[in-house]
């Protein structure tokens, strides 16, 4: 995948940078894998916004990603690659040798005709899904169980890759792209590879239109805002805070720097080796 630069004809073509789609080789998706997807607008159920920031945005249909991979045992072609609106990673269509098709997340390398296979006598090879325990020692891997069978939770972003670092008994220690060195049980599945789409965190929007129609809507800084909208507004001219200084939070006073937010003893703490944060 390449970056597309503009000529600054505009002021907004002057920052705005663009992928490629070079890799793209399907312009429609497969209808039968499309299911509708409301916009929330940031609310819940019950109407009250709990997700700030959101709105508006082009419609579009959600993409049913395969992150069980069970198809254990059964070939797969790859009939295509295709654009997902609703993620940062490209997709990749499956036709299986018994007819049924299935969207996966399409790893770097992935080409159009290769054959894929997931269980635990598939080759460790890019695309496949297998279990951590037939995975050799420091290759490259992504959608990770967590727990067996629910499906792939973590590394599904684009250009995501976790290695693998030692094998003890029934756990594997994973690195993380987080720097995090985390235990996983050797039959949670994983495929191999690294996720697809790397130059995503290259782009440039340059300009608030593209955000909004990717349903991204204004943010103004917390200085900027009166006091009785946050906690760090108010003041005379350019101030920290009302007047005087204070330390950066949330509108609803949560330090934003230095303060834990988990849980001091979260029974998930086990499976952390390294935590991210310590060097």
């Amino acid at each position: 995948m390449g970056i597309k630069t503009y000529r600054p004809l505009t002021p907004g073509q002057r920052f705005k940078t663009s992928p490629t789609f070079e890799e793209i080789t399907k312009d429609r998706p497969e209808k039968s894998l499309l299911e509708p997807l409301r916009k929330s607008g940031g609310r819940n159920v019950h109407g009250r916004m709990t997700m700030r920031r959101r709105g508006g945005g082009h419609k579009q249909h959600y993409r049913v990603i395969d992150y069980k991979r069970d198809k254990h045992g059964i070939p797969a072609k790859v009939a295509g690659i295709e654009y997902d609106p609703n993620r940062s990673a490209r997709i990749a269509l499956l036709h299986y040798a018994d007819g049924e098709k299935r969207y996966i997340l399409a790893p770097n390398g992935l080409k159009v005709g290769q054959t894929l296979m997931s269980g635990p006598d598939a080759p460790a090879e890019v695309g496949n899904a297998l279990p951590l325990r037939a995975i050799p020692m420091a290759l490259a891997v992504h959608g990770i169980e967590i727990n067996r069978g629910k499906g792939a939770q973590m590394v599904r972003s684009a250009g995501g890759a976790a290695q693998l670092m030692s094998k003890e008994g029934d756990y594997v220690q994973i690195k993380l792209p987080s720097g995090e060195i985390r235990r996983f049980h050797v039959e949670c599945y994983a495929t191999v590879g690294q996720v697809g789409n790397l130059d995503h965190d290259s782009i440039s929007l340059g300009k608030a239109g593209r955000a909004r129609h990717l349903g991204r809507r204004p943010a103004s800084r917390a200085v900027a805002k009166n006091p009785v909208d946050h906690p760090m507004g108010g003041g005379q001219g350019k101030s920290k805070s009302g007047g005087g200084w204070h330390h950066p939070c949330s509108p609803w006073g949560q330090p934003a720097k230095g303060y834990k937010t988990r849980k001091k003893h979260k029974w998930t703490d086990k499976f952390i080796v390294k935590d991210r944060r310590k060097p």
